[in-house]
């Protein structure tokens, strides 16, 4: 098992299989690093399935059990069944995807040992979901569809809260009370990485406030310690909000891995790559050992004016004191 200086387990990993994708949202990071390219041929530095799965069985061997593949769009990879496959023997998989190619392999994905999916829907207003994603809404929801009926469930909706969208709300909400098999994930923009989306950032007091008026129970997920809304109309609407939430990283047990093979230990951080490429077994091992003994004990530090990359060793002995896991 791997254990960071702050007490926090990992047991979770978020692989980008690709930095390509066929939507161009407004809020996109691409996973923390900047704007995706097109749906383009694959990129000489994108790993391949191979090495996919070779760092996958190493992470197995410290207690990891689960992984989410994610992208840019890892639809895009015309290896991901294969890729799914070969690891859902000895690991968890789910997908995070933009769901618009994916009625036409939910059921190759279930098939190949996928276990859930999660889809990003933003607004169900169909122009006004071009306007944010920069792509067609009709095909998103035949993916939804399509993996409800393959059992990819439980089929989470990811929706990015904005101020212009806010009032599109309730109609998601009530989409997600009337489809057993459907959950919501309300997740907040994240400034620190797109701060051009601060004006467009919706108040989230505002929207517990709105959730805690239609809730007949609250629970809390171990990841993050998210709050997990039953609403009274048997919606279950989850909230990811780390902005300014130091108890979110306090319990994070995600290390993250680039399309091109690096380890990383917080989605915030451009000063924590691990490189794996060229790499032995035991190099790969002793990499996956240094990501998560170099990692923050809450991303929200490194936005302070101080200057990390100078001194990070530094600020984090600082900093550096036990979290209730």
């Amino acid at each position: 098992m791997l254990v960071d200086p702050y007490g926090r387990h990992v047991s979770d990993l978020r692989v980008s299989l690709t930095d390509r994708c066929n939507f161009r949202c407004v809020y996109c990071h691409n996973e923390g690093l900047g704007d995706t390219r097109g749906p383009a041929e694959p990129s000489a530095d994108e790993m391949t399935g191979d090495e996919v799965v070779r760092l996958l069985r190493i992470a197995r061997e410290f207690d990891i059990s689960r992984v989410k593949l994610t992208g840019g769009e890892p639809l895009l990879r015309r290896d991901l069944e294969s890729i799914v496959a070969r690891v859902s023997p000895f690991m968890e998989v789910s997908l995070t995807t933009n769901g618009s190619l994916l009625a036409g392999r939910a059921q190759a994905l279930a098939d190949a040992g996928l276990a859930r999916v999660n889809i990003s829907i933003d607004t169900l207003d169909a122009r006004h979901f071009r306007a944010v994603r920069r792509g067609s809404l009709e095909p998103v929801l035949a993916g939804l569809e399509a993996a409800l009926a393959c059992g990819l469930a439980p089929v989470k909706i990811n929706t990015v809260v904005m101020d212009d969208t806010l009032g599109e709300l309730p109609e998601l909400v009530d989409f997600v009370a009337q489809r057993e098999g459907l959950e919501l994930q309300l997740i907040e923009v994240m400034p620190e990485i797109r701060s051009d989306m601060v004006e467009r950032r919706a108040d989230l007091e505002r929207v517990r406030g709105w959730l805690a008026e239609r809730t007949a129970a609250v629970s809390q997920r171990s990841m993050h310690h998210r709050n997990v809304y039953l609403l009274e109309n048997g919606a279950r609407v989850e909230l990811v909000d780390p902005v300014g939430n130091a108890e979110f990283c306090a319990n994070c047990h995600r290390v993250r891995v680039t399309h091109d093979g690096q380890l990383k230990g917080c989605l915030n951080r451009l000063d924590d790559y691990v490189p794996t490429r060229g790499l032995d077994d035991d190099g790969v091992r002793d990499a996956f050992r240094r990501v998560v003994a170099e990692r923050a004990p809450y991303y929200g530090v490194l936005h302070r004016g101080v200057a990390v990359a100078d001194d990070p060793k530094r600020l984090y002995a600082s900093l550096r004191r036990p979290v209730a896991r």
